[in-house]
């Protein structure tokens, strides 16, 4: 088990959205799809009218599905402050843990787990238990980053910010094939450029308090690539 997906790291990591502000302020300048727009045309294409979102954070996402989409959606997360500042935007946000979710079997149509399954310990318990929760022809749209995303900028941060996703582009798909037969991945790069120290030195704070705090000689702009994929699952009907 690493930093990225220790339960009590984790926890430390969303105790509050100072540590998830910093890294998504990183992207202010981002060239390429937007991995966001291309997650939310996969929950579109479903067209889905029961949704679970699992590790939802503040509850943006969640939100925007019920408006935009009509659906119902409900929404877990492990860190009580992500549920409260999902709730406040009236998601009916709880917390959960997606290795154990409370739900009977088939009672979703569509079940969302966006740059999260990284974090729980045990993933192939939780893709399981996203298979049980989804009705027969359900589907499953997960995200994840490649290994090689933001390389330039972890070079800077040093080792410890390259401790290997357990779940990324490279793996993804043979982990879901596991308990979904029909797999699709859709891919979403292009390029950050972070032009001011602040914004480089908040990201690398954000990623834990092992990253040294002083940094080697680099200069501005960075320019770093940035490689997401989503993967849209199905499961047999």
């Amino acid at each position: 088990m690493s930093f990225i997906n220790d339960p009590a790291r984790v926890q430390e990591q969303y105790a509050d959205e100072a540590n998830l502000e910093a890294r998504r302020a990183l992207y202010a300048n981002a060239t390429g799809p937007d991995p966001r727009e291309l997650l939310f045309d996969a929950i579109r294409a479903a067209r889905p009218t029961r949704v679970l979102e699992v590790g939802g954070g503040p509850g943006e996402l969640a939100a925007r599905v019920r408006e935009e989409l009509g659906a119902e959606v409900v929404m877990l997360d492990v860190a009580p402050r992500m549920v409260e500042l999902a709730q406040a935007r009236g998601v009916d946000a709880t917390v959960g843990d997606v290795q154990n979710l409370p739900f009977a079997d088939g009672s979703f149509d569509l079940a969302i787990a966006a740059w999260m399954l990284f974090h729980v310990p045990d993933i192939d318990r939780a893709l399981s238990e996203l298979a049980r929760v989804l009705r027969p022809g359900g589907r499953l749209v997960a995200v994840t980053n490649a290994a090689h995303h933001l390389e330039e900028l972890r070079r800077i941060a040093g080792s410890r910010a390259w401790s290997t996703l357990t779940f990324d582009r490279e793996s993804g798909e043979a982990l879901i094939r596991r308990h979904f037969p029909s797999v699709e991945r859709l891919d979403a790069d292009g390029e950050v450029v972070v032009e001011d120290d602040e914004t480089v030195r908040a990201w690398v704070a954000s990623l834990g308090p092992d990253i040294p705090e002083v940094l080697p000689p680099y200069e501005l702009p960075i320019r770093t690539r940035r490689a997401t994929s989503i993967f849209v699952a199905e499961k047999p009907a």
